[in-house]
């Protein structure tokens, strides 16, 4: 019964759902746009594909312009992944033409806005297409073959094959996830914010939502070789819940707490839209600092100071995909000893700041945060579980010296 439900009924149902849930946030964040079911068979139009075929090809070009390469961890068959290095230099310069064309094309924001449905329709359809791509592709010729190709084909579809597919020379999971998904989220937000603005003239409450989040977002490109380590890229495979998930989910959920605040204005008044932006940016530096303690720390081999002190750890030991054993060490120093995942703590904090301005106006604006404590929770379970099969005895060691996972004395 639960291979039934995990391999054949459950991957079909959230297709089906999800997918249909995307026009169904269209039409809650506008009022003037109510559901109908036609919406759902909506193909876009030549404005949505217009827009949507500008953006993927900018983030594809971002990937074949020559840069610096990072390598990714070792895959269990021997592979490298290798990926571009230009994060940061991307994420601006996306910013910086946007800007210039919105001052010269006044008009793109609510246009944008009002074709956002057809603009999720296109991505709706081009996701699934390219989901379906990425089946053919990993079954028939991938880049390794070490997908688990005897599980059943809905399964396939929704979980992926392949871990580092590649086209063109472009890995495919850095252009859905980075380059697509997560500057669509930065550049949607900022438009939505400069639409309210337009239509409901100024107020500081929707520039302090996309600010906070074009914040992290550039906190990301600038850290984005560490992504490259995380479950997203080492364990999860490109199929329905990560490429469609990046290309389309992201679009209208993500954003959502930006796109209700143009039809339905911000009831947050100027001065609490400064204390909100306050409340963010703390949040913001105290989840930069917890990263910046972890990546001083292995670049440094352990040999470095956190707050004020010499950094401690637990050494640990693993073995390799080709049978060696390597020795690695876990930070205990900084906020790394107070809990397991306290980044996961400061980003809900930061979360909830960017989701105030809706604060009056009922759940709508705080959907993501809501979503986002299920999925770093359900998270913390699966990078431990990976982590204890990893290091074995020394992780256990390391969870008694650091017995809390996100919060002190309570999860």
């Amino acid at each position: 019964m639960y291979d039934f439900l995990r391999y054949y009924l459950v991957p079909p149902l959230f297709i089906l759902m999800f997918t249909g849930v995307t026009q169904v946030l269209v039409s809650l964040g506008n009022p003037y746009s109510p559901f109908k079911l036609s919406n759902l068979l909506s193909v876009g139009s030549s404005y949505s594909w217009t827009v949507i075929s500008i953006v993927m090809l900018w983030a594809f070009l971002s990937l074949k312009i020559p840069s610096k390469t990072f390598s990714g961890p070792t895959t269990p068959a021997g592979y490298i992944p290798k990926y571009s290095a230009n994060g940061t230099q991307y994420y601006l310069v996306s910013l910086a033409v946007y800007l210039v064309t919105v001052y010269m094309y006044p008009d793109i924001p609510l246009d944008i806005v009002d074709n956002f449905g057809d603009i999720i329709s296109s991505l709706n359809l081009f996701s699934l297409l390219f989901c379906t791509y990425l089946l053919i592709k990993g079954r028939l010729f991938p880049e390794v073959r070490e997908g688990a190709l005897e599980k059943p084909l809905p399964y396939l579809f929704y979980a992926g094959i392949e871990l580092h597919p590649r086209l063109f020379g472009v890995d495919i999971k850095q252009w859905t996830n980075c380059r697509v998904g997560m500057l669509g989220w930065a550049l949607l937000v900022l438009n939505f914010s400069i639409a309210s603005i337009q239509l409901n003239t100024f107020k500081m409450a929707p520039l302090s939502n996309s600010i906070l989040i074009n914040l992290y977002l550039f906190k990301f490109f600038y850290w984005e070789t560490g992504y490259f380590n995380t479950l997203d890229i080492t364990l999860d495979r490109a199929g329905y819940y990560l490429c469609w998930g990046c290309l389309t989910w992201v679009q209208v959920f993500y954003t959502f707490s930006a796109y209700y605040l143009v039809a339905q204005p911000s009831k947050i008044s100027d001065s609490g839209a400064f204390a909100i932006l306050f409340l963010g940016l703390i949040s913001l530096l105290l989840n930069y600092t917890a990263d910046l303690q972890k990546e001083s720390f292995k670049a440094s081999n352990g040999e470095c100071l956190i707050w004020g002190r010499k950094a401690k750890c637990i050494p640990v030991e693993y073995t390799t995909h080709d049978g060696k054993t390597k020795k690695s060490k876990l930070l205990i120093s900084g906020f790394w000893g107070v809990s397991r995942h306290c980044n996961y703590v400061f980003e809900l904090m930061l979360a909830f700041s960017w989701s105030l301005p809706g604060l009056g106006l009922g759940p709508w604006t705080f959907l993501y945060f809501g979503f986002l404590v299920v999925l770093l929770v359900h998270r913390t379970f699966r990078d431990e579980e990976k982590c204890r099969a990893k290091y074995g005895a020394g992780w256990n060691k390391y969870c008694a010296v650091v017995p809390y996972r996100m919060i002190p004395y309570i999860f």
